[in-house]
C-alpha cells in the first residue's frame, strides 16, 4: 500500500472561491470534500482577501493537505477582474506558503484538459466527468466548488510527470522563482516584487 497523501484544489475568486479535497493512496485517488466560500454579500476587497487567507488556513489546519494545487489566472479583457482575481489566488497561496505546504498552479485550459481531454471543455462537462469519476452523488448549484476539486484532480494525474506547471515549496521558494523580472513577459511571466527586507 502506497503513502497515504491529500491534495487541496482551489479555484480563486473575489465572488466564490471553490475548493475540493481528495485523497491519494498509491494510484488511488477517493473524494474527501467540496465546498465553497461565498463572499458575494461583502462589498469591501480587502475584507473578501482576508476572510480567503483565513478560510484556506482553517482548511490547511483541519485537513493537513500535503499538497496544494491551484487555478492561476486566466487572461480576459477585463484588467479590473483580472487584478482582482490575481489578489485572490496570491492570498491563497500566501496561507499556503505560510505553513510550508508545496503549491502548483494550473492554467484553466490544462486543469480541463487532464479532467476531460478538453482544453475548451465547460465547468458543467469538467463536473460531470469528476462526478463519474469520483462518484459524487450530486454535484454543487454552483461549480465554483467542483473547478477547486478539478485542480486536486489534475494535479494528481501530473505528479510524477517533470513538467507539471509552476510549483513552490515555501515561500523562499516562491519569492526566489518570482522576484526576477522575466523576459518572456505576458502569459508565462509571473513578476513579483520581494517586499521582505532583511531586518538587521
Amino acid at each position: 500500500m502506497g503513502k497515504e497523501k491529500i491534495i487541496l484544489g482551489i479555484d480563486p475568486g473575489t465572488t466564490i472561491m471553490g475548493f475540493g479535497l481528495i485523497k491519494v493512496v498509491g494510484k488511488t485517488m477517493s473524494f474527501l470534500q467540496l465546498n465553497e466560500l461565498d463572499l458575494k454579500k461583502y462589498d469591501d476587497h480587502y475584507l473578501k482577501l482576508k476572510l480567503i487567507f483565513e478560510r484556506t488556513i482553517e482548511l490547511i489546519d483541519t485537513h493537513h493537505p500535503d499538497e496544494i494545487a491551484i487555478e492561476a489566472p486566466f487572461y480576459g479583457k477585463n484588467v479590473q477582474s483580472m487584478l482582482k482575481l490575481g489578489r485572490a489566488q496570491g492570498v491563497a497561496m500566501a496561507a499556503g506558503l505560510s505553513r510550508e505546504i508545496p503549491i502548483t498552479e494550473y492554467l484553466p485550459k490544462k486543469i480541463k484538459m487532464a479532467i476531460t481531454g478538453n482544453g475548451n471543455a465547460s465547468k458543467e462537462q469538467v463536473a460531470k466527468m469528476l462526478q463519474s469519476l469520483l462518484g459524487l452523488k450530486s454535484l454543487p448549484k454552483n461549480l465554483d466548488a467542483t473547478d477547486g476539486l478539478a485542480a486536486a484532480v489534475c494535479h494528481f494525474y501530473n505528479s510524477g510527470k517533470v513538467e507539471i506547471g509552476k510549483s513552490y515549496s515555501g515561500w523562499d521558494a516562491f519569492v526566489k522563482q518570482n522576484s526576477a523580472l522575466t523576459s518572456e513577459g505576458g502569459k508565462k511571466g509571473v513578476t513579483v516584487v520581494n517586499a521582505r527586507k532583511n531586518k538587521s
